[in-house]
């Protein structure tokens, strides 16, 4: 069960390494595409196709034809990587139960968008987990973890892309330790939960008010690239690539962007330095570099 693309070598390792993958639950559908005309498949749902593999794609997993589907595939086990919550009648329906995997070392980041908020928070470590599902989101015991340290400069894109073949080994030894019967899971600790709720407009400012100048950095890389961390400039909403932090004292109020062409300074005033932006995106503009912005700029 997943959709993205994070998904992919996890089913794929199954498949390759000779386990019989019954079924494959993906997203349905989208259109999209230049002027939404295009229906566009998942990325799961294209290597399945490629594998001749059963595909299901329900709008609601509650849906009585659907869970009759699933039953009747008889899996002895479910895998989940990235896909959406499921109902109980769906994860608890496997005699061996359902099994997650996760983009981070839990308990730390329990919700939708772990691997972001690795970085955005400046963690040094990551990792991703296995668990079996339970009722309360990302709380079933842990069977395995792997761990992977993130670079200084590392964004949520690098990380991820590095997360995935690790994610496809980490379910390929879970599912082999399951079926040798040698495994203890552990409870998760209650007291370590941190968590990682989905991404939103009003979580992905910049808060110069607040945050220094390697915290709004580590923003910066945390959402690239997608959703992308941004901030007000005036009236116009500027959406930030890149950036680099310059720890520094200076008299400009807080939370101004500083703007001088002949200069090449393109900086967000932080309470203890500036925010250099390196790569940046007005309103309805294209995304283009420092350089190639203050070469254009018109006060």
């Amino acid at each position: 069960m997943g959709t993205p693309e994070f998904a992919v070598p996890s089913l794929q390792a199954l498949v390759e390494h000779g386990y019989e993958v019954v079924g494959v639950v993906t997203a349905t559908d989208k259109w999209g595409g230049r002027g939404n005309k295009e229906l566009i498949e998942s990325a799961v749902k294209k290597y399945a196709i490629s594998q001749n593999l059963r595909i299901l794609q329900p709008d609601k997993l509650k849906n009585p034809e659907f869970v009759q589907t699933l039953k009747d595939l008889r899996a002895d086990i479910q895998v989940v990587v990235a896909f959406r919550m499921l109902p109980e009648i769906v994860w608890n329906m496997p005699p061996l139960g359902t099994l997650n995997l996760h983009g981070s070392l839990l308990p730390k980041y329990r919700g939708a968008a772990p691997i972001h908020w690795a970085v955005m928070n400046g963690d040094t470590e990551t990792g991703l987990s296995t668990f079996r599902l339970k009722h309360e989101i990302d709380t079933g015991d842990i069977i395995q973890q792997v761990k992977t340290p993130i670079g200084a400069e590392e964004t949520t894109g690098e990380v991820h892309d590095r997360l995935m073949p690790m994610g496809a080994e980490l379910v390929l030894q879970t599912i082999r330790s399951i079926e040798a019967g040698k495994y203890e899971p552990i409870p998760q600790d209650e007291s370590l939960v941190c968590p990682a709720p989905k991404l939103f407009l009003e979580n992905t400012r910049l808060q110069p008010e607040s945050q220094t100048c390697q915290q709004m950095y580590n923003w910066v890389r945390g959402l690239n690239p997608y959703p992308t961390a941004w901030y007000k400039w005036g009236e116009e909403f500027v959406k930030i690539h890149k950036a680099k932090a310059e720890i520094c004292l200076h008299d400009t109020p807080v939370g101004t962007i500083v703007c001088y062409p002949k200069q090449q300074f393109l900086a967000l005033a932080a309470k203890d330095g500036w925010l250099h932006l390196e790569e940046l995106q007005l309103e309805k503009r294209r995304k283009m570099t420092k350089k190639d912005f203050l070469n254009g700029y018109k006060a």
